[in-house]
């Protein structure tokens, strides 16, 4: 059954994804972040105490949410066997954003003829401005972009779901708590002012629960390409310049197999920024590499999701 699930989950992010009118957990999760961030900042401004509240809220966030998966699961576990496993597969395929990631990317390249409409979609999915960006810097961002996220929203949920698989609770509410936390961490775990205190706690436990299966993804996608050394060399050299201990690491992988380049001036809100550079030009980034770069998250999501169901088979 935890086979079955999982399959199941998969081709349902694959076909269907996220449909725009449908109720999302990550958006009740964000309601209720929203509304205990506005309450903690209405009560006190006080460093220690804010940093305790972010503490409280990522705990209670993720534990929370996959209690409240486990039980509807049972519920309707209790009412049929088929609905329980129905509402497993609907909520684990709801952590996968492997569709999602095409979506966006097929959005903006969709538009490159009207570089207007292009930066108008690009600004639904990242937060750097995009009102100037040229359409080389345009392909720069979507790239930046699927790869990136390639581990927080695809192969980091599924490496929780699989370890939940062998667990009496399932695969949905390991995934979903780890949803939880990557929520916490888009929302409030920034350095900057008002959420340096408030999201310390979801910053860093989002970096932890991260760090394995973005190691685990890089090595995996190293051994796909084909030429694995030279690409751990690259990711060594280059991911440890960026901040984060995960994204740099996520996006220096996929350009080191492209064998291009990311990174550079970005601007937010009218202030510039400068992200390292990662990955050697050697090309140029194109519409193919942006495909490439999702089809190597697709293979290497179809290569664990097949030694788990080895696993399965033979234990």
């Amino acid at each position: 059954m935890p086979a079955l699930i999982l399959i199941c989950a998969a081709l349902l992010d694959f076909l269907i994804g996220d449909p725009w009118n449908w109720v999302h957990p990550v958006q009740i999760m964000g309601w209720a972040i929203e509304q205990f961030k506005n309450f903690t900042f209405r009560v006190t401004q006080h460093k220690i105490a804010l940093r305790i509240a972010g503490v409280i809220l990522t705990i209670g966030l993720g534990f929370g949410s996959a209690a409240v998966s486990w039980g509807m699961v049972q519920i309707g576990t209790f009412i049929h066997p088929i609905l329980g496993s129905m509402i497993a597969v609907i909520m684990l395929a709801s952590c996968f954003a492997g569709r999602s990631l095409r979506r966006a990317a097929e959005d903006v390249i969709a538009a490159l003829d009207d570089l207007e409409k292009a930066r108008s979609q690009l600004r639904l999915y990242v937060g750097r401005d995009t009102e100037n960006l040229s359409k080389p810097e345009i392909l720069r961002a979507v790239l930046e972009t699927v790869t990136e996220n390639s581990v927080d929203g695809v192969m980091a949920p599924l490496f929780y779901a699989l370890i939940g698989a062998f667990t009496p609770f399932g695969s949905a509410p390991f995934a979903i708590a780890y949803k939880a936390v990557s929520t916490l961490d888009s929302m409030i775990g920034y350095r900057d002012a008002p959420f340096t205190d408030l999201g310390w706690f979801s910053a860093k436990t989002d970096d932890v629960l991260t760090w394995l299966p973005c190691r685990l993804t890089v090595f995996s996608l190293g051994l796909i390409s084909g030429r694995p050394l030279a690409v751990w060399r690259i990711c060594r050299r280059d991911a440890p310049q960026d901040p984060s201990p995960n994204s740099g690491w996520s996006e220096c992988v996929y350009v080191a197999i492209l064998q291009v380049q990311v990174g550079g001036i970005n601007y937010y809100r009218g202030v510039e920024k400068h992200k390292p550079l990662l990955g050697e030009p050697l090309q140029a980034i194109t519409i193919d590499k942006i495909w490439q770069a999702l089809k190597l998250t697709r293979s290497c999501f179809l290569i664990w999701c097949a030694i788990a169901l080895l696993v399965f088979w033979f234990s």
